[in-house]
């Protein structure tokens, strides 16, 4: 039988806020801040740091969840006034125009994805978007959430410099056309 978990003490809860606080603070001025860094920044140990989070992409994740939780928010949303592959393209469009201004999102999805690791709500927003266009008969059926945004990270992560939204709309369409029903004709 488990023992039901208590609610972190004060002091675990004060030291959490601090280190999201201070890796905002940080990833503002340079996205490739350590993690040493930032539990200085904090005031807190090594040891405090790994504990409440294991590795960079889970305090990415945590820094930047209120951003994240707007885009997932968004796919319902853009399925109700547009049809799924059009909701897809604008899904993308806001999460690639978040990763050019330098937003928090982009850099969390992106974190997660190198490490082979995706964030579920991310994931179900992408995977509703798809399973509406199945359903609709226009996104091929073999299509999965998690390659889906694996492939759309390109659009924040310019080849060799500064973002080009042209390039990255020309890539979108790429996408979306690749996923279209007859596409596997």
């Amino acid at each position: 039988m488990r023992t039901p978990r208590r609610a972190p003490r004060a002091d675990a809860q004060e030291n959490r806020a601090r280190i999201i606080e201070a890796a905002h603070a940080a990833f503002a001025g340079d996205p490739s801040a350590s993690l040493q860094a930032i539990a200085r920044a904090a005031c807190v140990g090594q040891g405090t740091m790994y504990r409440h989070f294991p590795d960079r992409e889970a305090l990415l994740l945590a820094v930047y969840r209120d951003e994240l939780d707007v885009l997932v928010a968004a796919a319902p949303l853009l399925l109700r006034e547009h049809g799924p592959l059009e909701a897809l393209r604008r899904w993308f469009e806001r999460l690639a125009a978040d990763g050019r201004a330098g937003g928090g999102a982009s850099s969390a999805v992106e974190a997660a994805t190198r490490a082979g690791r995706q964030h579920p709500p991310v994931v179900a927003a992408v995977d509703l978007l798809l399973r509406a266009g199945k359903e609709a008969g226009q996104v091929r059926p073999d299509a999965e959430a998690e390659e889906v945004l694996s492939l759309g990270s390109c659009l924040w992560r310019p080849e060799g410099g500064t973002p080009c939204p042209e390039r990255g709309t020309r890539m979108l369409t790429v996408i979306i056309d690749g996923l279209r029903a007859d596409a596997r004709r």
